[in-house]
């Protein structure tokens, strides 16, 4: 494939955090070494609607997503089909949805915990998790540690062209106590600095690297609706291509296509939005 990339997706993080508290990812744009844009999600602000956004790049209203209960196998082609299509190796390290969302459901812990099927059309090497047991009080969620350690052994052991990883745990420590507060200053710090060792291994081994969020989250712990504060996050890039100017507002539905560019795979006529990484001169 023209190039390989991983993207990373934290769950629930609102703008403001993300530039005030993410130590590292600013230390990186402060250097020149990444570019970094406001993006805004798509309506509803929900999760797993934004999953389905954020890899078909076609809204809600197109995928039929309207909210975590209405979670099923997808019909559009995705950044994993069309990265197949174009002879690529795909992985997954993320919440269970994305398993049924893109290659079955429904999800059977047994069978869909951990699989490498070569011939799939769409994930080829999966490594899932539930979050069984979720609540306010239980967060339930793997560490962010392993989660990154499980992504660069795929990378390592598969030669992924193509990787994602997702982790629910500043969203459930979000939903827990709201963003403005101590515990969630700790827990980006944490995040952050657990992040970029591998951020700097991954890069090392030739990736493109994208860190961003599905969708924000209010002070109080809230999203779905809209609000800069619900819709709006940050994303950053790690890699040669060039986009427009810090201060252009990004569409959740041009990740997709973005995507699919930089891997040099076909962009489907279903991905309707512009692409904003253009290959530098």
């Amino acid at each position: 494939m023209q190039n390989k990339l991983l993207l990373i997706i934290l769950d629930g993080v609102p703008y403001r955090n993300w530039r005030r508290l993410f130590g590292n990812l600013e230390g990186w744009v402060a250097q020149g070494e990444a570019q970094v844009w406001k993006m805004r999600a798509t309506l509803p602000s929900t999760s797993a609607s934004c999953y389905a956004t954020i890899h078909t790049g076609t809204p809600p209203q197109v995928h039929g997503t309207w909210g975590n209960e209405a979670v099923k196998r997808l019909t559009q082609p995705d950044i994993f089909s069309q990265t197949r299509l174009a002879g690529g190796i795909t992985g997954a390290v993320a919440h269970s949805f994305w398993s049924e969302f893109f290659n079955r459901s429904p999800f059977d812990p047994v069978r869909d915990l951990e699989y490498d099927e070569p011939a799939s059309q769409t994930i080829n090497h999966g490594r899932f998790h539930s979050m069984y047991g979720y609540n306010l009080i239980n967060q339930a969620t793997p560490a962010d540690y392993d989660l990154f350690a499980t992504l660069t052994m795929l990378t390592e052991r598969f030669g992924l062209d193509y990787g994602m990883l997702h982790t629910c745990t500043l969203d459930s420590m979000g939903h827990r106590f709201g963003h403005d507060c101590r515990e969630m200053d700790h827990a980006v710090y944490a995040l952050d600095a657990t992040l970029a060792p591998w951020i700097d291994r991954w890069r090392r081994a030739g990736y493109e690297v994208i860190v961003t969020a599905d969708h924000g989250q209010s002070m109080r712990g809230h999203h779905g609706g809209t609000g800069e504060d619900q819709q709006d996050f940050a994303l950053y890039y790690f890699g040669p291509a060039k986009g427009p100017s810090p201060e252009v507002l990004l569409d959740q539905l041009s990740l997709a296509p973005t995507i699919l560019s930089r891997l040099g795979a076909e962009i489907p006529s279903s991905m309707k939005a512009p692409v904003f990484l253009q290959a530098s001169a």
